[in-house]
């Protein structure tokens, strides 16, 4: 099964331009959507999810039209939104038992067995009897996790999943979706580089609507090898070095910014080679310098 959008647009009353003739193959795995807020993430995996109307287009998962036949999509459908709202003082056990006869399971021994497999699946069993408001950032995401899988969906859509984790839960909700990868079409939607660098074998980066890259990984690394150059200044310094340089990132470093400049020629004067990564693509896409 493949998702494939074509020609995705959508302009809000205010004039924003969320979606510019987007147009992505999807295949089954995991998938990274990356891009600055406002870049139009949430936009597509809301019209994707079936909740927002895009202007012009089309999205087909396999033989389904998803912008035609809503009802068959979301009977195929995960969605964890960047906030997701539940009933705080019911317990996660009745939640997702709740959940569950939503998406339709309605044989009660069918759906407690569901249930149960989900919160184990989830590392939730031990506070399956917790109230909702008591769980931690990684435990309401777990939780977000088990009830968009409630229904063994096709597609199973993440937008920022890992925000205000701790590295201890950020590492295990990567192993749940990794995991949860190998069977259904995951569309990771994050602006963290290095969410989609572990998890993902092909991405896109999007900014300002449009797609600036599709491919892997590696196939957006291979053409800045010998273009990016590193070297540490002081402080004072760096608006000469941004006015002089294509400067794709500035972090400080023992109180001291630490550069990586984009040049096709070496450079003197301190820089040395840089081997190139991810988020060196990413800043040079969305400044357009490659």
């Amino acid at each position: 099964m493949e998702l494939r959008i074509e020609n995705l647009s959508k302009t809000y009353p205010n004039g924003v331009k969320a979606l510019d003739s987007v147009s992505l193959d999807i295949p089954l795995g995991m998938y990274g959507l990356l891009g600055p807020n406002g870049a139009g993430k949430t936009t597509l995996m809301r019209t994707l999810a079936t909740l927002q109307e895009p202007d012009a287009g089309s999205v087909r998962l396999g033989e389904i039209d998803v912008l035609r036949q809503k009802d068959e999509v979301r009977r195929r459908l995960g969605y964890l939104p960047q906030d997701f709202g539940v009933y705080p003082r019911i317990s996660a056990q009745d939640m997702l038992a709740h959940i569950a006869l939503l998406k339709g399971i309605t044989n009660s021994r069918e759906r407690k067995e569901v249930v149960e497999a989900m919160l184990r699946r989830c590392n939730l069993w031990d506070v399956r009897k917790k109230a909702l408001t008591s769980f931690s950032g990684g435990m309401r995401q777990r939780f977000g996790i088990a009830q968009a899988l409630i229904g063994n969906p096709h597609l199973l859509i993440v937008d920022e999943p890992t925000a205000g984790l701790d590295p201890g839960e950020r590492n295990r909700f990567y192993n749940l979706l990794a995991e949860i990868g190998e069977q259904v079409i995951v569309i990771l939607s994050t602006h963290i580089v290095e969410d989609v660098l572990d998890l993902c074998s092909r991405m896109a980066i999007i900014h300002l609507g449009k797609v600036l890259f599709e491919g892997s990984p590696d196939d957006a690394i291979t053409p800045l090898k010998g273009r990016v150059w590193q070297r540490s200044i002081a402080k004072s310094e760096l608006p000469a070095y941004e006015e002089s340089y294509q400067v794709i990132s500035s972090r400080l470093v023992g109180g001291r910014p630490f550069l990586h400049v984009l040049s096709a020629r070496p450079l003197n004067g301190g820089f040395t080679p840089s081997s190139p990564d991810l988020e060196d693509v990413f800043f040079a896409k969305i400044r357009g310098w490659n």
